[in-house]
């Protein structure tokens, strides 16, 4: 095995996270870093148009291409779960919508942890530390930073309708979602760069690979992290089939991500005591990792649609697609500059709600998945997720082999709580499209799940057979306070009874934000770099 280093900080993902770390850590010259990263370069060109998810999301070049379990409440389905595999990590593959989630969930965390640097009043700063908005500073939102943000480039009639047909049934019409209060509907801003791309590694990484002190490794697989008893020394991997060992003399900190980091620890002893027997790896530390598990389920309902212009007949137009790629070429502008979505509501599925607990995306095309072609006829999709699902999963190792994927079993819909919001937001959606003056002249006809769903317990089978993931898996690693069972790290993400190691990324997330997770992650490592500075002292 070839030894390498030794490095102050060893840095396992170069995900959002990683990436906002490995540039805020090797600022300081005296400071050496190491990234590891088993994913490739971010140098493919699908990566960096938007619309390029398409190609990026199913993709092993991108994406880790996992599975979930067989999921009772998606009717016994397994579903894709894509997670970035690239420089960028998912950042290089989302919909690069730019969303903080609301003041409520940072104020929980607070609470919840018993540190009051988690509250909204706290966080806000850090996110504000970190943007370039395009309309400016003000109170909410900062310029200079590196996560820049700007208004989507195109829009599209049928969604302008869908605006006008949610402000009809009393949703107003607001334009910004990141102030705190996201209840509304408007259209989503996005993290990109006149037109292009803008990926954690983008943003944080190319800037700091300048530096001598900041070493990448990609194609880097770890297997393991060695420990001295309770105290991790550094990061065992492989690449290109060559067992190597990186010492890390500060700290060894865990950024892969809700699904890799527990599959790390688990992989090195650490974790459930009776799962890692079973796989006959000795248990160095008991703790609930990969438990705790949550995700956004969003239940695609699509439409038929009548005199509109959707992505559905552009997509199967040679002509349409030569103008499509001439435009982006020419100006960064048209389709090619799309995110998933373009058009977003935060709303309530009952007004018994404290805040909007339902986030809609809806986009001007329709498709049974991601990777298939988009359906023959004009259609748009109009999807709706649970912000606050109660149902839990979790992240387990079948194998002590590293190149073995976990199982991941999301059981969503396993509360009665989230099968009633569930429920609920599908009669929502059909008030929205087929109940208002906004949307009549476009003649919508659900197709999926189809209008035969209406009884309660129907519309709870409806949403199995139509919900999937909206890839946003947190909080496998849970920070909590000191004597929280269920906790994994604490509120300086250090992982509990093991030293010189952290877990930053979104799993620590002790519950999910109401809104897509990107951005928070971005928060996250911000806030950890400053901490972790601060205890370098």
């Amino acid at each position: 095995m070839r030894n390498i280093g030794p490095y102050d900080y060893v840095i396992i993902g170069a995900g959002t996270a990683g990436c906002v770390l490995a540039n805020r850590l090797s600022a300081d010259p005296e400071v050496t870093v190491l990234l590891l990263e088993a994913g490739g370069k971010d140098d493919w060109i699908w990566i960096h148009i938007p619309v390029g998810y398409l190609y990026c999301i199913g993709n092993p070049r991108t994406d880790w291409c996992y599975q979930t379990e067989p999921d009772p409440g998606l009717n016994g389905r397994t579903i894709n779960y894509p997670r970035g595999r690239v420089l960028g990590g998912s950042s290089s593959i989302n919909a690069m919508l730019c969303l903080r989630g609301q003041a409520r969930d940072y104020d929980e965390w607070a609470q919840a942890t018993g540190d009051p640097g988690w509250s909204w009043q706290n966080v806000l700063p850090v996110f504000m530390k970190t943007e370039d908005h395009w309309r400016g500073a003000d109170e909410k939102h900062g310029t200079g930073g590196e996560w820049h943000v700007e208004p989507a480039r195109l829009r599209w009639e049928i969604l302008e309708a869908f605006r006008d047909a949610a402000a009809e049934i009393g949703i107003a019409q607001i334009d910004d979602f990141n102030r705190g209060d996201n209840e509304g509907v408007s259209r989503f801003e996005v993290n990109q760069q006149r037109g292009v791309r803008r990926s954690a590694a983008k943003a944080f990484l190319r800037p700091a690979m300048k530096r001598p002190n900041l070493t990448v490794i990609t194609g880097a697989l770890v297997k393991k992290l060695r420990m001295d008893g309770r105290r991790v020394l550094g990061v065992e991997f492989e690449r290109d089939n060559e067992p190597m060992f990186a010492t890390a003399q500060r700290e060894t900190i865990l950024s892969a991500g809700a699904i890799g980091s527990p599959q790390i620890l688990q992989l090195s002893g650490i974790g459930p005591g009776a799962l890692l027997q079973q796989h006959g790896i000795p248990v160095v530390h008991e703790l609930p990792v990969g438990e705790n598990l949550q995700d956004h389920l969003q239940l695609r309902m699509a439409f038929k649609v009548q005199h509109a212009l959707t992505l559905n007949t552009m997509l199967r137009s040679w002509r349409a697609k030569i103008k499509m790629g001439l435009e982006y070429a020419l100006f960064r502008s048209g389709p090619m500059t799309m995110a998933p979505s373009q058009l977003g509501a935060f709303v309530k599925s009952d007004p018994a709600q404290a805040t909007a607990n339902l986030e809609y995306h809806v986009q001007p095309i329709s498709l049974d998945k991601f990777g298939d072609p988009p359906h023959a006829f004009p259609a748009f999709t109009a999807s709706a997720c649970n912000l606050r699902p109660t149902s839990r999963g979790h992240v387990r190792i079948i194998s002590p082999d590293p190149r073995a994927y976990p199982a991941i079993q999301c059981n969503y819909l396993s509360t009665a709580e989230d099968r009633k919001v569930a429920a609920d937001a599908l009669r929502l959606t059909r008030r929205i499209v087929t109940g208002t003056r906004a949307m009549k002249k476009y003649q919508p006809e659900e197709f999926s799940p189809g209008p035969a769903f209406q009884s309660e317990e129907e519309l709870v089978t409806a949403a199995g057979n139509v919900g999937t993931t909206i890839f946003h898996p947190v909080g496998t690693c849970k920070m909590g306070r000191e004597h929280d069972a269920t906790a994994v790290v604490d509120t300086k993400f250090r992982v509990r009874g093991i030293g010189h190691l952290r877990v930053i990324d979104a799993s620590i997330m002790p519950t999910i934000t109401s809104g897509n997770t990107n951005t928070p992650t971005v928060m996250i490592a911000e806030r950890a770099s400053a901490i972790l500075r601060a205890d370098r002292r």
